[in-house]
């Protein structure tokens, strides 16, 4: 099965950033890696900006969608602040990855880590019309919880 392609042009902000590539042929993203010059610590709690040295042009229509690894929020206990985080279509500074250790002991991002995954999905525009009722749903208003769950 071939999917799909998108042209993203890329440009490295330092001689030490990692293109993003896909790591099987049907994974729906990239992976992004730390560019540190030195090993950064993480204490329990504590949280950091971690520099990519990567900027994107992505293309009108589309967002760049940046999401945790499973493999190190179970290994570390590390997640992304802003899950997902958006990097939108028009924005062409450096991509940077906000991570926190939610784990017990003080985790350590090397080098050229695998830190985050970026998914590329299409964006939609919504006209909002102000009205004085909304439709009736079998659901309506029930909010959290409100199926039992």
């Amino acid at each position: 099965m071939t999917l799909p392609t998108l042209t993203v042009q890329v440009r490295c902000l330092s001689g030490t950033a990692i293109l993003p590539r896909y790591m099987t042929d049907l994974a729906a993203g990239v992976d992004l890696h730390a560019d540190l010059a030195a090993e950064v610590s993480l204490a329990p709690g504590e949280r950091t900006l971690i520099p990519t040295g990567l900027a994107l042009a992505i293309p009108a229509g589309f967002e760049g969608q940046v999401r945790p690894r499973s493999g190190l929020a179970l290994k570390k206990g590390v997640a992304l602040v802003n899950s997902p985080g958006t990097i939108d279509a028009d924005y062409r500074g450096e991509v940077g990855i906000i991570l926190i250790n939610l784990g017990q002991e003080t985790i350590t991002v090397t080098p050229g880590e695998r830190i985050a995954q970026l998914v590329l999905a299409p964006v939609v525009r919504a006209e909002f019309n102000k009205v004085d009722e909304l439709d009736i749903t079998r659901r309506n208003a029930g909010g959290f919880g409100h199926t039992g769950g």
